[in-house]
């Protein structure tokens, strides 16, 4: 155990950390990244958050807490984050739960996909308060128990060393268990202790919130999370990332991102008269003018 949840080696299974994830709300997973991820992670992004103000809201964002976006379009090392084998795999495991409907008369079991919701550098300076204690899938107005399913699986990976005292992630531990009428406080939280390299896999019903940094050093950490492709992102990835970097990108990064269609045809685009996946003009180098007869200007 570390800082109340469970630390687990990188060798770990898909089927193991889903296991605790499922029994504790989150997971610890040690040197998930490689020094050279954290590294050029740590290289791409201080240069920005140092040129982004600290917050403006006291309560929430933190005014000593500097916090950046867009992180595929300012790191190509996030590609190592989003496609992990091991991260990915479990967020696969607890989204992708089919769900049958009807055709006429036949039921057929959809599996619906998942996408990258949000990515966010977060740097916690000495003196910040702890975070109010919330769920990241109030984004979605999501509601517990009655919706039967999770919305999101997040992952919080420590570019620093996270400790109680520079304001390590608060979580408590069996949260994502209650209803939405029982209250969570602060009392009840303990601090993610881990690592530069390690992560924190966290489900979207877990109350969690940034820690109080208490000491001399910076906090940095980098957040990003899966969720059900049939949920609005909840950062636009469409604007926060240049179509030429998309197109670089493997094809199972530009799906993850957003560039494709489910069983349940979420994102498709009409070309010709048909409802396609729009994933197809990534490969083209006639889009945007391949849609054919819509204004490009």
């Amino acid at each position: 155990m570390s800082g109340g949840l469970t630390t687990l080696p990188c060798t770990t299974t898909i089927d193991e950390a889903v296991e605790v994830i499922f029994r504790d709300g989150g997971v610890i997973i040690e040197d998930l990244y490689s020094k050279e991820t954290i590294s050029g992670l740590r290289e791409d992004l201080e240069p920005v958050l140092q040129n982004v103000r600290a917050g403006d809201d006291e309560v929430f964002a933190g005014t000593q807490t500097r916090r950046a976006g867009s992180l595929f379009a300012r790191s190509p090392h996030m590609v190592d984050v989003a496609l992990s084998p091991l991260y990915l795999g479990i967020s696969r495991a607890i989204l992708q739960k089919p769900i049958g409907v009807y055709f006429g008369e036949d039921n057929t079991p959809i599996t619906p996909d998942i996408q990258i919701g949000m990515t966010q550098a977060i740097q916690i300076a000495p003196g910040q308060g702890a975070q109010p204690i919330h769920r990241d899938d109030t984004v979605f107005l999501w509601r517990h128990p009655s919706f039967g399913r999770e919305a999101r699986v997040q992952i919080m990976v420590a570019v620093s060393d996270f400790t109680k005292e520079n304001g390590g992630t608060l979580v408590i531990p069996g949260s994502h268990l209650w209803d939405d009428n029982r209250k969570p406080t602060i009392t009840e939280a303990v601090s993610t202790e881990m690592k530069a390299g390690s992560g924190c896999i966290f489900i979207g019903s877990t109350y969690h919130g940034g820690g109080n940094n208490s000491s001399d050093d910076l906090r940095t950490g980098v957040t990003m999370s899966f969720d059900l492709s049939t949920l609005r992102q909840e950062e636009n990835q469409y604007l926060s990332i240049p179509l030429g970097t998309v197109k670089g990108f493997p094809a199972e990064l530009q799906r993850l991102l957003g560039w494709s269609a489910g069983e349940n045809f979420m994102g498709w685009i009409e070309m010709e008269g048909q409802m396609v996946d729009p994933h197809g003009l990534l490969e083209r180098d006639d889009y945007p003018s391949a849609l054919g007869g819509l204004p490009t200007t």
